[in-house]
């Protein structure tokens, strides 16, 4: 059976998979659609919501991140930080209170239509922005495994979002989301001991990481130092030049995981407080058994590519372009890996040429410039071919990778679709609409997203864990103040909130298109990418962090300079807080 055969075997079976749950699990009631009937076994939500978190981003982009070095670890720390934030700060509490969505939740604890409306325009903008970065994911999967381009392979994937998640709803995607994360785990993992066991002979990749490679009998990650610095780049164990924007960038992550509305979303799906409790530990169970995994897939994908170019070491001359091995050739027609032979010599040369290290590489052996492009988001759905892994088991890494993007995605797209339907139209709108109606707006309303993430992904502006970076600055910076002072001050107003939130979100935009020129005319005199340009180094992917520190201090002082809110409001915060109740939602 051919490659590509095997391929369509595992992924079109996981479909079915997805599409049979669906029809199984179809929602029935505006409650089912939006929290799956409010009864989810807490084991079953967390593995829900560990595949609902665990986007294309961890998927395929964490680990081509890392294959870079330490210096992108900070999307493993910010994340992984992050969901304990959640856990512990947020998610009993805004359980307790009872609201599911968190425009809701905005609007009723800030006594204002206003401040709801503020809500659901952040929510969207992050929403959309994160959902780019799945349906480009997606694209990328599909793009190699079905053999299609990646535009083919993006509409592909929202046709098969679009049954599941719009007839489903939440009660649908929850028990799609477990067979996902099922799919997931298994084909991240078992790559990884297959490689992690031919590179050290240890099966377990987090210890495989810091084991002696069998090859030079040097610790592995020693050996790959050694290899990156000979071809002009960094040690891959080097550490962070800008550690002022490290910190901002993993404090972005961090808090901006902690606002993310269709993760919050998940913690209404059990029937009371101290089952959201336990679904936030199981969660972080489930995730942390591929976040433990990333580092050491990171390290030996990156090792394993380059002793794929260099057969005989980085000092000895490159493979050449006529025998290259049959995974560069698959990947080249993607456009996902480029070869451009500039010194006309047959031969791959892959090295850092914008380095000075690897500017004197190159005149010493007579190189042009490096030849070889590899997108970062290849590495991880590359990695069973470069390591000679049965077929099997690329089918299944393409299963897993197209999983880890529709899982995401389907939860992404319910919170736009439960912030549409029930907080601007039932709630602001039309208070009077039906159930019927209600129901029949989610659904219409999700799938005009499915349409506009779907032009987004076609025309994404980064790479998939870059877009997913942006998205959690703008919810950092929006709704995770507002979550935090909804919860824990009583003396921040619904004025406070609304300028807050508006200031938070303008400032990160802003800062982002300044050096990014998102939907800016070409040709406009936009500011380079570059740090120098940035302010105080800080980069738009960590701006979210000075944006929520912005979002605090206007929303504190404009609530200072202005009345207290309502009595009621107060008691109600503080009731929220206490631990009498915490069985089930406050009434009120």
């Amino acid at each position: 059976m051919s490659q590509f055969a095997i391929n369509l075997l595992f992924v079109g079976a996981s479909f079915a998979l997805y599409i049979g749950i669906a029809i199984w699990a179809r929602a029935g009631s505006t409650k089912e659609f939006y929290i799956a009937g409010g009864g989810v076994n807490p084991v079953t939500n967390g593995m829900a919501t560990a595949a609902d978190w665990m986007s294309a981003a961890s998927f395929i982009s964490m680990a081509g991140l890392l294959s870079v070095g330490y210096v992108n670890s900070s999307f493993l720390m910010g994340w992984t930080g992050g969901y304990v934030l959640l856990a512990m700060l947020l998610a009993p509490y805004l359980r307790k209170f009872g609201k599911f969505t968190v425009p809701d939740f905005i609007g009723d604890r800030f006594y204002s239509q206003g401040a709801r409306l503020t809500a659901v325009i952040c929510l969207i903008i992050m929403s959309v922005t994160y959902v780019i970065g799945q349906m480009t994911g997606a694209g990328v999967a599909f793009s190699r495994f079905l053999e299609v381009s990646s535009s083919a392979g993006i509409w592909i994937a929202a046709a098969i979002v679009f049954i599941y998640a719009v007839f489903g709803g939440m009660k649908g995607i929850t028990y799609t989301q477990v067979a996902q994360y099922v799919v997931l785990i298994v084909a991240y993992t078992i790559p990884a001991v297959f490689i992690s066991l031919q590179l050290t002979g240890n099966p377990i990749p987090m210890f495989g990481m810091f084991s002696e490679h069998t090859g030079s009998g040097l610790p592995l990650l020693q050996t790959l130092d050694e290899v990156v610095r000979e071809l002009g780049f960094r040690d891959y164990t080097a550490d962070v030049d800008n550690k002022l924007n490290m910190v901002l960038f993993t404090l972005s992550l961090m808090i901006g995981t902690a606002g993310l509305p269709h993760v919050i979303i998940r913690f209404f799906t059990v029937p009371k407080v101290s089952d959201a409790r336990w679904s936030a530990g199981w969660a972080l169970v489930f995730i942390a058994l591929l976040y433990l995994t990333a580092p050491a897939v990171a390290s030996m994908a990156r090792l394993n590519l380059l002793t794929t170019i260099y057969p005989d070491g980085p000092t000895q001359p490159a493979l050449e372009y006529a025998d290259r091995p049959d995974w560069v050739k698959t990947w080249e027609t993607t456009g996902l890996l480029r070869f451009e032979d500039k010194n006309n010599d047959g031969r791959i040369q892959l090295y850092a040429d914008s380095t000075p290290a690897g500017v004197a590489i190159a005149q010493e052996r007579g190189w042009d410039g490096n030849e070889l492009v590899v997108n970062n988001d290849i590495l991880v759905l590359a990695n069973p071919e470069i390591a000679n892994l049965p077929p099997w088991v690329v089918g299944l890494i393409a299963a897993g990778g197209i999983a880890a993007a529709l899982s995401t995605a389907a939860g992404l797209l319910l919170a736009i679709s439960s912030a549409i339907s029930h907080d601007l139209i039932k709630n602001i709108i039309n208070p009077k609409i039906s159930e019927k109606g209600e129901m029949l707006a989610a659904r219409i309303s999700m799938g005009g997203a499915i349409l506009l993430a779907t032009y987004l992904g076609l025309n994404p502006p980064g790479f998939a864990a870059q877009v997913v970076a942006l998205a959690f600055g703008i919810a950092a910076a929006s709704l995770f103040p507002a979550l935090m002072m909804g919860i824990f001050s009583k003396r921040v107003n619904s004025k406070g909130a609304i300028a807050g939130m508006l200031a938070g979100l303008v400032a990160t935009l802003l800062y982002i298109f300044t050096f990014l020129g998102w939907f800016f005319i070409p040709g406009t005199n936009m500011l380079a990418n570059t740090p120098d340009n940035w302010l105080f180094g800080i980069s738009p992917l960590s701006f979210g962090a000075v944006g929520a520190m912005l979002n605090f201090a206007v929303a504190y002082g404009i609530s200072l300079m202005t009345e207290e809110p309502p009595q009621e409001i107060q008691d109600l915060v503080e009731s929220v807080r206490s631990p009498h109740g915490a069985g089930g939602a406050v009434s009120h």
